[in-house]
């Protein structure tokens, strides 16, 4: 039966979307454990989070089916913070980081990330994929790091290829149930069934709880406590925002919907504040377990809402059941994630894409994959890739020349006149051997910056010097009124001038 939720427009398969919020919410508890205790924290706070956050974004946020929860790259901003202050200054970190995210929210700053190129994305989702599938390789250890050998290993690995094998096939044969769900539930028969000596989600700690408690940070509201926890807590805002909205473009490209970038910017604030007073350690999108609800079929809040639900209901009522399954099926599950996660297209466009974009690929997927620093690895990209993007362009101003009946010199200015062109614009000219009058056309040119604008005020300068005057066409309004000694050297044409609205300090 399909029925409206929340949006009229939006058709929801109840069935689907409450087997894939289950998928979700079995494959949160290891997830949320381990990223609590990287970051030094007992495993509730982790699992508190993944319940707020989770709860929160999906009623609120600006792309359904997407799924938030308590996250690693949060979970290594933070460590350093327990160790230094403890967990008290945590809590309010993650509630001023927070507050940051919903003023980027209102100040409507989500629409950056369409500043973000392609490579980046692929360098982003490709790094993500090896650090997701490579966290699992601790699987394979025991409890005191010692790698599993002899019949347990056999036994795990045998598991988690049961599981991958699962997840692969079954949805060549149906999809009225999640593979991911099917996986689990049959590793966990078989081991129940065998009686087979494994590793259980149990063995990682104990997932036993009330509900999340009402909390006020107690730290003191000084100004010594906000130098502590501000840089901190700017990271946190940074990382969050950053891995929710490429996690929303991903997750875009898949549904062949569109999400909104600046709701999405206010639920993950309000996700946070609330975590941050409800014990919780704080998070964001998840890219794994998105990918996980949406290869299931859910594309509605409901499979969310549902994922945040039963995490509470295990952690109330059913952690005695949950912490015996097996940890081979949610490591197959993780695996195929990583697989799924990863852009292999964008291994076959490497003789097909410029030189500089592969680069920038390789870059980024390398720094996510190393550093596990997410928003680091995409400033870098972004910073590469505008470096690249201004070098391109500096290189390909022209300059066509010719003298007209009268004796003047016009000058055709092509490509985009800014800070890093306008060396090679100054070299077009000619100021010695000009005529007096020279006219310099800017039809298929643009001044795009305050370099371009001193640019043309050194070059009309040095044409008066000459007792040269300079016909300036094309050129818009607000251009001219930043043009120094324009009213006494420079003839502008005032027909068919664009307008620019080139960015100043005035």
């Amino acid at each position: 039966m399909k029925l409206a939720l929340f949006d009229f427009r939006q058709t929801v398969d109840y069935k689907l979307e409450i087997l894939s919020g289950l998928t979700v919410a079995l494959a949160l508890i290891p997830e949320a454990v381990a990223f609590a205790l990287i970051a030094g924290l007992s495993p509730l706070t982790g699992l508190y989070a993944a319940f707020v956050v989770g709860l929160v974004a999906s009623v609120l946020g600006g792309r359904p089916g997407m799924i938030s929860g308590a996250t690693g790259a949060v979970a290594v901003v933070i460590a350093a913070l327990v160790k230094s202050h403890g967990i008290e200054y945590v809590y309010a970190t993650i509630v001023l980081a927070g507050i940051l995210q919903l003023g980027a929210g209102f100040l409507r700053l989500g629409k950056l990330m369409r500043l973000v190129p392609q490579p980046v994305i692929f360098g982003f989702v490709n790094g993500l994929a090896i650090i997701i599938g490579g966290s699992q390789i601790t699987q394979f250890q025991t409890n005191d790091g010692h790698w599993l050998r002899g019949e347990s290993l056999a036994i795990f690995g045998g598991l988690v290829l049961l599981s991958m094998a699962i997840i692969a096939f079954l949805p060549r044969l149906t999809k009225a149930i999640p593979s991911g769900l099917t996986a689990i539930l049959v590793v966990f028969g078989i081991v129940q069934l065998f009686g087979l000596d494994t590793k259980t989600v149990g063995d990682l700690a104990s997932i036993q709880g009330g509900f999340p408690p009402f909390h006020l940070p107690e730290v003191f509201l000084t100004w010594e406590t906000f130098e502590v926890i501000a840089p901190y807590a700017l990271i946190v805002a940074g990382v969050g925002l950053i891995e929710s909205l490429l996690t929303l473009n991903i997750i875009d490209e898949i549904t062949q919907t569109r999400g909104r970038g600046n709701k999405e910017c206010i639920a993950q604030g309000s996700a946070n504040i609330l975590s941050g007073l409800f014990s919780g350690m704080g998070g964001c999108a998840m890219i794994g377990q998105s990918l996980i609800n949406v290869s299931s079929g859910a594309r509605a809040r409901l499979s969310g809402i549902v994922a945040a639900t039963m995490l509470l209901v295990f952690i109330l009522f059913g952690a005695s059941l949950v912490e015996q399954l097996p940890m081979a099926a949610l490591t197959g599950l993780m695996i195929m994630v990583a697989i799924g996660t990863f852009e292999w297209a964008s291994l076959k466009t490497f003789r097909r894409m410029p030189t500089s974009d592969v680069l920038i690929m390789v870059a980024v997927t390398l720094i996510t994959a190393v550093l596990h620093n997410l928003a680091l690895a995409v400033l870098i990209g972004v910073v590469i890739s505008a470096l690249v993007f201004a070098w391109d362009n500096a290189v390909r101003i022209r300059a066509r020349k010719l003298v007209d009946d009268q004796g003047w010199k016009h000058y055709e200015i092509y490509g985009p006149l800014f800070f890093g062109s306008t060396s090679a614009f100054a070299e077009k000219f000619d100021i010695a051997g000009d005529p007096e009058h020279v006219v310099i056309d800017f039809a298929e040119s643009r001044v795009a910056d305050m370099s371009a604008i001193e640019a043309l005020n050194r070059l009309t300068a040095r044409y008066a010097e000459a007792g040269k005057k300079v016909h300036l066409r094309h050129l818009s309004k607000d251009c001219r009124r930043l043009i120094d000694r324009a009213d006494s050297i420079i003839d502008v044409n005032h027909y068919e001038d664009p307008t620019y609205k080139v960015v100043s300090d005035q």
